[in-house]
């Protein structure tokens, strides 16, 4: 049984930095997409960062959205089954509801919320001015 665990969230002052972690037991992340999603208070949750493994016909990556690029980034420590979401610079429209989502196949469209089929509980962000 897929388990995923958020944590690492808080409160942080506009500017700061706030590391996000996320436990996924239960998964093989071989050929497969992780992600991060937000979802702000009145919003659609959507996908902030992505990570898929390379396979034979394409090589691994990651992509962000708009709005965090230079700013996130995703990481993955398979030994550990920990992915994890640098994020720095916080902005006053970053807070909200943080979800880990892992999938076992990965389509292409990896901020994309139907990707995935395991999801966390969420870890809140609060930014303070």
């Amino acid at each position: 049984q897929v388990q995923v665990l958020e944590s690492g969230g808080g409160t942080v002052q506009a500017g700061g930095s706030l590391r996000l972690s996320c436990v996924v037991s239960g998964f093989d992340y071989t050929g497969h997409c992780v992600g991060w999603f937000l979802q702000a208070v009145g919003k659609e949750r959507e996908g902030v960062a992505g990570m898929w493994t390379g396979g034979v016909y394409r090589p691994g990556g990651s992509t962000y959205a708009d709005s965090v690029k230079g700013r996130f980034t995703i990481s993955r420590d398979n030994a550990k089954n920990t992915v994890s979401l640098q994020m720095t610079s916080l902005l006053s429209e970053d807070p909200g509801m943080y979800y880990c989502a892992a999938s076992s196949l990965c389509s292409g469209a990896p901020l994309s919320a139907s990707e995935y089929t395991y999801w966390g509980q969420g870890t809140r962000v609060t930014v303070s001015s």
